[in-house]
């Protein structure tokens, strides 16, 4: 027969401690993850050359030649021709001859290549890009 334990004795815990350890641990970990998700994206951006003039009824813009975007070494963001205002749509989704859902904003600390090849932007804190000639 089991004796009675004494009154003024404490009951061993019920494994809520144990829960509470697990409970940090998985959120220790998720954080882990997350931060590691975060520190390995995309340092890369595709960018197109557009017409912003030209915007379709469905909100994108034909791409056009890189060349109507050219600049003189990186430092003018904005072109205004005869045939329409030309400049780079940055981490659009391209279809055919289409692009949408990007910006025409330059993300920095990233390098940027149009989706020819071209470099338009290095990556990277304090970098410049610019061309001789």
């Amino acid at each position: 027969m089991a004796q009675p334990k004494p009154s003024g004795q404490q009951q061993k815990p019920s494994g809520k401690s144990s829960k509470i350890i697990t409970l940090s641990v998985i959120g220790v970990v998720s954080l882990m993850v997350v931060g590691f998700c975060s520190a390995v994206q995309d340092d890369e951006v595709e960018a197109d050359c557009v017409n912003l003039e030209m915007q379709l009824p469905d909100g994108t813009y034909e791409v056009v030649d890189d060349e109507y975007c050219d600049d003189d070494g990186g430092h003018t963001a904005f072109y205004r021709g005869s045939h329409g205002a030309y400049t780079w749509y940055y981490g659009g989704n391209r279809v055919g001859t289409r692009v949408g859902k990007g910006t025409t904003l330059r993300p920095s600390d990233v390098e940027i290549n149009s989706r020819s090849g071209k470099s338009i932007q290095r990556g990277g804190f304090g970098s410049k890009s610019s061309s001789g000639g």
